[in-house]
């Protein structure tokens, strides 16, 4: 007994630590998940052992204390948790209990909601206007940040429409992902501090002692739920109150839904989670709430949280494990990226072994080192990547990383250019790694284009020796191929077929194969368009190079040296001589005259109404220029699905953005989309 009352003590000590990191400095250690999976474990002692229970206990409490420096708000009625779920079976048994307790048959009502990353706060309005604002704090009580929450734009000073005399909103302050990002590289750009992860934003911004600095943080807001309405009465159901508070003038989540027993909950569980990446803001789980709010009262509350609702987690995107080394690899440019081989750990729905720390510079600001225990971060299809270190938990004799000298593959020295965050081998194409990579790349879909050749069948033929350049690909035969693992007579004879199709391509599809330095799918196509001719690109200069249009003095550079270096122009005409053609033409030096001559458009994201080559084609023939980079002389910014970097670039710089429909008013000559931005 004295062992079990040992450990309840221990884990309460830990979780009030973790709690205050979380609640109160807004700094975690750890990820959620570490913190979860010992309140449970606490949960289930006390629940095995009732004796141990006290009032003071985390199973018995929300949140942390309010900072001292605001002042102590106390709520009417308090801001409890929720219970969580992490699977499909306690979502099925919490809805048997809410049947057995409402002894009822038939399904109940439920509104599913995102589960927001942010922080709780809760509103008090009085005759319509906005008179408090406090944070959660420890449940009962929390802090008044009314002067910061006025300077919340998505928060109403004033509700619209008839209001009753007094009404208590509840919602959830946090910053969405293009915020946080942007915010990030503006404090990298001057000095400031970083964040960690939108949640931590959110919580430190609005608990500024300085409303002016809250007002410079973009910070958003979504209600959902209502805590007291003075005697006035309520909508029947939740459902209804939500489109009560959107009428309002509060801004609720657009994602949310009433569904019908715990299938329709798994089932809007299921929904989200494919949306999860693509919504503008982080959760990390989704809410069931009983939609009938006379339901609600009937099922009550326990000591922490409602019965009558509950928070269904994602699998966790963050989790703690062991640096266990840190190796480099080397990819196809000779770019040397530091590597953590981690202890295997389950997070963001797979196992992970190996984590990027991206560059020297990121792995000393976050001063990771072999024998750490670390935060591992997974988001949908995003390379694991490690968060920070937890560095009370550090080895005693840990030692700083150092960034190798030479490679590890080939010996060759490792360098950094001057204003450059990437190291990078020299060792070119004697890098084993460097001759794989820009063989892979060289067959890729928009380059060479050869069927079948993938990564495991160039491994194999790398192995063998029987490629060692692009140009040895085209003297494989047959007889050659079907020696290796896994490939018969019949994909071999399909493999020599795609290789001899693949001679006869395009100059721009030559070039960007190549892999040369800086030179994209864009640029390699302006090039080819421009000189026209292999024979031109090697006798120009570095002056010639930056004559082309968004070609500047690096990628000039570049070209000029890839050009003239021996080995290349060896290569170049080893292709030739395997029988790759392409077809030549006089140069030309600009795009051809239409309604869009004189603008320049960039292109990024997924369109559903043409393939972009086809959207490219069409933008030219007007006269266009379409570039693979957005700069302030850019006409127009074409966003499709799932647009990146280019489309936050452009909203940075004031580009006009554009959608598909715009786009097929341009391509009819009409250049009212982009007049507006001129």
């Amino acid at each position: 007994m004295s062992d079990v009352s040992g450990r309840v003590s221990e884990l309460r000590r830990t979780l009030e630590k973790y709690s205050h990191e979380y609640y109160v400095l807004d700094q975690p250690t750890v990820p959620d998940a570490e913190y979860d999976r010992l309140l449970r474990e606490l949960e289930a002692l006390e629940a095995a052992n009732p004796e141990l229970i006290t009032p003071d206990s985390p199973t018995q409490r929300v949140g942390g204390a309010p900072l001292p420096q605001f002042e102590s708000v106390q709520h009417e009625v308090p801001m409890l948790s929720l219970g969580n779920a992490f699977a499909e079976q306690e979502v099925e048994e919490f809805d048997q209990r809410i049947r057995q307790r409402l002894d009822r048959d038939e399904p109940v009502s439920y509104v599913a909601e995102p589960k927001l990353d942010g922080l709780a706060l809760s509103l008090l309005y009085r005759d319509g206007q906005l008179v408090r604002a406090a944070t959660r704090g420890d449940g009962s009580s929390g802090e008044n940040v009314t002067l910061n929450a006025r300077t919340i734009r998505a928060i109403p000073l004033r509700l619209r429409g008839e209001v009753p005399p007094l009404v208590e909103v509840r919602g959830e302050v946090y910053i969405s992902k293009a915020d946080f990002e942007r915010y990030n590289k503006s404090a990298d750009a001057t000095g400031g501090k970083r964040f960690v992860n939108p949640r931590n934003a959110a919580a430190g911004s609005l608990r500024q002692l300085d409303p002016r600095l809250t007002a410079q943080r973009p910070l958003s807001f979504f209600a959902y739920a209502g805590a007291q309405l003075s005697d006035s009465e309520l909508p029947a159901t939740h459902g209804e109150f939500l489109q009560q508070l959107r009428e309002w003038g509060l801004p609720v989540s657009p994602e949310h839904r009433v569904v019908e027993g715990p299938q329709g909950c798994l089932e809007y569980y299921a929904d989200i989670g494919k949306k999860r990446d693509d919504l503008a803001y982080e959760i990390d789980g989704v809410v069931y709430k009983v939609n009938e709010y006379v339901l609600q009262r009937d099922l009550g509350f326990v000591s922490r949280a409602p019965r009558w609702a509950l928070a269904h987690k994602f699998p966790a995107q963050e989790e703690l494990t062991t640096v266990e080394a840190i190796e480099v690899q080397i990819g196809r440019t000779g770019a040397v990226t530091p590597v953590a081989r981690l202890e295997p750990v389950f997070v963001g729905g797979v196992t992970v072994t190996n984590a990027t720390l991206h560059n020297e510079d990121e792995v000393k600001r976050k001063d990771v080192r072999a024998g750490d225990t670390v935060v591992v971060r997974r988001a949908g299809d995003v390379i694991p990547e490690v968060v920070s270190a937890v560095v009370e938990r550090r080895p005693a004799d840990s030692t700083p990383f150092v960034m190798p000298t030479h490679c590890p593959l080939c010996g060759s020295p490792i360098v950094r250019r001057e204003g450059e965050a990437v190291s990078r081998c020299t060792g070119g194409m004697i890098c084993p790694a460097q001759v794989r990579g820009g063989l892979i790349h060289f067959v890729s879909r928009q380059a060479m284009d050869i069927e079948g050749l993938g990564t495991q069948v160039i491994d194999q033929l790398v192995t063998a020796g029987l490629v060692e350049t692009p140009a040895d690909i085209f003297l494989l035969s047959a007889d050659q191929l079907v020696e290796l693992e896994r490939l018969g007579e019949k994909s071999a004879a399909n493999l020599v077929a795609a290789i001899e199709t693949s001679k006869q391509t395009e100059l721009g599809r030559l070039l960007f194969g190549l892999g040369i330095r800086d030179v994209g799918h864009a640029t390699a196509r302006t090039l080819a368009s421009y000189f026209g001719s292999l024979d031109a690109l090697l006798g120009a200069s570095v002056e010639d190079f930056e004559q082309v249009p968004d070609v500047g003095p690096v990628v000039a550079a570049s070209l000029a040296a890839y050009f003239s270096d021996p080995g290349n122009r060896e290569l170049l005409a080893a292709l030739r001589a395997a029988g790759v053609t392409w077809p030549e033409h006089e140069p030309q030096t600009g795009p051809a005259e239409g309604p869009l001559t004189g603008r320049t458009f960039v292109l990024t994201g997924t369109l559903s109404s043409m393939p972009r080559s086809e959207a490219r084609a069409a933008l030219e023939a007007l006269g266009a220029k379409v570039s693979g980079s957005v700069s302030k002389k850019t006409s127009g910014v074409i966003a499709g699905d799932k647009a990146g970097s280019k489309l936050t670039k452009a909203q940075d710089l004031g580009v006009p953005v554009l959608d598909e429909d715009a786009m097929a008013v341009l391509l009819a000559g009409d250049l009212s989309p982009i007049e507006k931005g001129d």
